[in-house]
């Protein structure tokens, strides 16, 4: 696992060095179009295994990835390295640039910039997450990039890959006063819990409202352009002795 820093989203005039929002990437960011589960669709065809009805396919956007293979018929420890090599392959080569920022989330982290330091952890391994962000044109944004270790054979993370993401985002800003999380599945809020900070459910990526409001989001959002003011009302307290929103 391994943090790194892109460069310009950190100590601009005006922006408070005690606050920090951290972003999932896929489903929150950036909307997939369908990219992963194509994608990850194509390689078990490519491996002739059988491709998983779309809804459990959608279940695989959010955890690490060969996490989620394993709960698929077919797949072995023996095929797993493969069938994960050939994703990514097709994935470096269309999916990134099949992906889209979501409307009205470049809007809102140019508000959130201005004010907070602003960073990303993800479970995808980490120098695909930020040629990803290049890709979209959002590395600019982010003090930090944070994700899973590049080698996908690596040993999970004791508390698992998000939450060793987070704790590495948190480190590279130097674990600030107030933080807040900001994501689309379950995985997002288990972080935040374990990290004892707020976390920000949105409703725009793969993660329902059921789903988030049983991993106990803080707080949902329905559309970024409410993302700002609900970050800066959580973000007004300390850690997790804040009221829900």
């Amino acid at each position: 696992m391994i943090g790194a820093a892109p460069g310009d989203g950190g100590r601009e005039s005006g922006v408070q060095q005690d606050t920090v929002i951290l972003f999932d990437l896929d489903g929150t960011l950036v909307d997939p179009a369908g990219s992963i589960t194509g994608g990850i669709a194509a390689s078990l065809q490519l491996h002739g295994l059988p491709v998983p009805a779309p809804e459990q396919l959608h279940t695989l956007v959010g955890p690490p990835l060969r996490e989620g293979l394993r709960s698929l018929g077919g797949v072995t420890e023996d095929n797993l390295p493969a069938i994960i090599r050939d994703y990514r392959d097709g994935y470096r080569r269309h999916g990134m640039a099949a992906s889209s920022v979501y409307p009205g989330v470049r809007q809102a982290l140019d508000e959130l910039r201005a004010e907070h330091r602003l960073v990303v952890a993800t479970s995808k391994p980490q120098s695909l997450a930020r040629q990803l962000l290049r890709t979209q044109d959002l590395e600019r944004y982010f003090t930090a990039v944070c994700g899973s270790d590049d080698d996908e054979t690596a040993p999970v993370p004791e508390h698992g890959t998000k939450v060793q993401a987070m704790a590495e985002a948190l480190a590279a800003v130097g674990h600030p006063g107030r933080a807040v999380m900001v994501g689309d599945r379950h995985f997002d809020l288990d972080g935040a819990a374990h990290h004892r900070i707020p976390g920000i459910g949105v409703l725009w990526g793969f993660g329902s409202r059921a789903e988030l409001t049983r991993a106990g989001a803080t707080s949902l959002c329905e559309d970024p352009a409410g993302l700002a003011e609900r970050c800066r009302d959580l973000l007004r307290y300390g850690r997790r002795d804040r009221p829900a929103l």
